[in-house]
């Protein structure tokens, strides 16, 4: 589930016009972002949207060609030392010394980070223990599984304790067990302090996660909200409501001629708002008709939805993972 956070509070991460080009090709025009502390935040979009671009200059590893970003406080060009010591970076593929055991991974990170010994190694042992790879420390990094590497390296990123974890597709290629994992991952570290910028190319999980997601094509950010605020704004909400007896039935077809009739399963699909205050009035309705149903359920377009109709077919070569819900 998202988690509770202070909108009021310092921006974790803040854009403003932020945009860069490859050439003729403009890659982000003109992103606004302000994403709290303490939360998680999805970026959406079709392969080539600009996703991983806007993590590289965030983590400072490209510059933007304009506009302005911060992070953690600090401005991305002008203080890039800074914006580097507060985050970490997990890309798209685990960061591994395949030849190194999980410990001296750790360990070899608390060297480049420039931590003491005695504070490397207790910080590793930390972390191991955190991440559930304490019985594996001393085994190497090229004998693990997908999930088992992508925890080690979420862990190297997390040596130096960052305020601000970027985190691009970090469950691609995860089995549903261990995406399920990652998740839970994600949690722990939000419920500690730390801000969570993610990409993913699975709809599910932003919906899992996110405090809010945007959703970028055309190197434009096309929708900004929650998971709820970003489905209402599509249409296709509606009633199904379902009888036992033909009667009942009949009488509240009369009652809602413009229902979308199910005969041979006594069921009737009403369209319209799915909040409460609509479903108050549609179930008064029915009443006011003499009818009761043996039981309704109403149903929300979901974040599939709400891709398909911002960005469009997937015919430029969007290639988004749906309906991956780990169980």
């Amino acid at each position: 589930m998202p988690t509770s956070i202070n909108a009021a509070a310092a921006p974790a991460v803040s854009t403003a016009d932020l945009r860069k080009s490859y050439g003729d090709k403009t890659v982000l025009d003109g992103i606004d972002l302000r994403i709290p502390a303490g939360s998680v935040f999805a970026l959406l979009g079709p392969n080539g949207a600009g996703k991983t671009t806007t993590v590289r200059i965030l983590s400072t590893l490209i510059a933007a060609d304009g506009g302005q970003a911060q992070v953690a406080g600090h401005d991305v060009a002008t203080s890039p030392d800074g914006v580097r010591a507060a985050i970490g970076v997990t890309g798209q593929f685990a960061a591994l010394d395949d030849l190194l055991t999980a410990e001296e991974n750790l360990l070899l990170m608390a060297d480049l980070l420039r931590l003491g010994k005695r504070e490397g190694r207790s910080r590793a042992q930390e972390l191991l223990e955190r991440f559930g790879i304490a019985d594996v420390a001393h085994q190497r990094a090229a004998t693990f599984s997908g999930g088992m590497r992508r925890r080690l390296d979420i862990a190297m990123t997390l040596v130096g304790d960052p305020k601000v974890i970027f985190l691009d597709e970090p469950t691609t290629g995860l089995d549903p067990r261990s995406r399920r994992t990652m998740w839970e991952t994600v949690r722990s570290l939000v419920a500690g302090g730390v801000t969570v910028f993610l990409t993913t190319q699975y709809l599910e999980e932003a919906d899992q996660l996110a405090d809010r997601i945007a959703v970028l094509d055309g190197g434009r950010i096309v929708a900004e909200g929650t998971a709820d605020e970003l489905k209402a704004r599509i249409p296709g909400s509606h009633v199904r409501l379902r009888f036992d007896d033909i009667a009942e039935f009949e009488r509240a077809a009369d009652a809602f001629p413009g229902a979308a009739r199910d005969d041979e399963n006594l069921a009737l699909r009403v369209a319209g708002d799915a909040g409460v205050d609509a479903l108050r009035a549609l179930l008064g309705r029915l009443d006011a008709a003499g009818s009761r149903a043996a039981a309704f359920s109403v149903h929300t377009p979901d974040l599939d939805d709400v891709f398909l109709a911002l960005t469009g077919d997937g015919s430029t070569g969007t290639a988004l993972h749906t309906k991956e819900t780990p169980r």
